[in-house]
């Protein structure tokens, strides 16, 4: 990213931040918002997997002011979902921005089976969309502004 790390976790940590980085084709729908990021934060979201709808209860944890947050589910479509966003400075402008995402999917074996190409597929393009535009939104704040002249 062309952006200072704690400006894109500035950016991250803000209450809308899901929803700027929601797909169109991937609504969320928050039923109770968190309210922060930092350690114990919890919130619910109703996703779509597929044709069903899941309830997806989650906490904040790992919280490193400027650095990283995860969230970690306590219950939803996953039997296991860790998500860590990490920015990473790359000199005084510039970061790496990073999502590991350990997850397991219901069922065991069956459900990697039946179901691991399409959450690898949809992970992938969901996250490519989520770099986008967080990339696109540091480009529209670091560009200086200039004021009509008079």
């Amino acid at each position: 990213m062309e952006a200072p790390a704690e400006e894109v976790f500035r950016w991250h940590a803000q209450p809308d931040a899901l929803e700027r980085l929601s797909p169109p084709w991937e609504p969320v729908e928050i039923l109770q918002r968190a309210p922060g990021i930092r350690d114990g934060d919890r919130g619910i979201l109703r996703v779509r997997m597929g044709p069903f709808k899941f309830r997806w209860s989650f906490e904040h944890r790992g919280y490193i002011e400027g650095r990283q947050f995860c969230d970690v589910q306590l219950s939803g479509p996953f039997h296991r979902w860790e998500h860590t966003h990490r920015m990473d400075p790359q000199g005084p402008g510039a970061c790496t921005l990073t999502d590991n995402i350990c997850y397991e999917l219901p069922f065991g074996m069956a459900g990697k089976f039946l179901a691991g190409w399409f959450v690898q597929r949809k992970l992938n393009r969901l996250f490519q969309y989520r770099h986008r535009v967080t990339a696109d939104a540091m480009r529209s704040i670091s560009r200086p502004t200039t004021a009509p002249n008079p």
